[in-house]
């Protein structure tokens, strides 16, 4: 008997579909998600939406909070500082892993995607950048060879990516983070897993700091940051 071939569920593809536009900060942290709007942008039924949405729930992406809604996740400064904290943890298993058991397939990896980060830099494209900066940190759990590593890794990792995204508008942050995936990328050449851990360390805390400061620097925590950006702009 022939198995039957079974694409993605309508489910799966609205979830696949609204987990990319959070990512990608086309749908802002804190913004509320309205299933008939979000069932009219993507053509289909309101039931393929609302189960979407619980799947993005597990993912962290999405926070329903009774009587008031749907919301796209956000996260106080203090959630940020203990996502970074165990983001720090499993990189530096993960780095330690991959780099005792496939050194030189983390560096191959490591130097396609840095050409390619390059590129993407000198043409402007940060959506293409923030990819492969995702990517770039995937490989390296990936390499590690544990699946329960890899597991816990992907229970943060979307989360993670959405606020890189957000930090990944700034050219000139792009290029301090490009600077730091150069440098992994030549430690992992040298073999030098002491001086790659420093450098980890020192690239988690970077991220956490500015965002942190980004989510300071609002009267509300919770405000999607590109309404708090028009408010910078108008100077309220």
């Amino acid at each position: 008997m022939t198995a039957l071939e079974r694409g993605p569920s309508l489910t799966e593809q609205a979830a696949e579909a609204l987990r990319a536009r959070i990512i990608r900060g086309s749908l802002e942290l804190g913004e509320p998600l309205s299933e008939i709007t979000l069932a009219a942008e993507l053509g289909v039924s309101k039931t393929p939406v609302r189960e979407a949405l619980m799947q993005l729930k597990r993912d962290g992406l999405v926070e329903i909070r009774p009587q008031r809604g749907t919301f796209v996740f956000t996260m106080t400064a203090d959630q940020v500082r203990q996502l970074s904290e165990l983001r720090a943890i499993l990189e530096a298993a993960a780095f330690r892993l991959a780099m005792a058991r496939r050194r030189d397939a983390l560096v191959a990896a490591w130097a396609d995607i840095v050409a390619r980060m390059q590129a993407a830099l000198a043409e402007g494209d940060a959506e293409s950048y923030r990819s492969l900066d995702g990517e770039f940190h995937r490989v390296l759990f990936e390499l590690a060879e544990n699946p329960y590593l890899l597991e816990a890794f992907a229970g943060i990792s979307f989360r993670v990516q959405a606020l890189r995204n957000r930090l990944s508008r700034d050219g000139e942050l792009n290029r301090a983070s490009y600077a730091d995936h150069v440098e992994f990328l030549e430690l992992a050449r040298a073999g030098d897993l002491d001086a790659i851990l420093t450098l980890a360390a020192r690239h988690i805390d970077g991220t956490r700091d500015h965002y942190v400061a980004d989510l300071e620097g609002a009267a509300d925590p919770t405000e999607p940051s590109s309404r708090r950006a028009r408010r910078r702009l108008d100077g309220n």
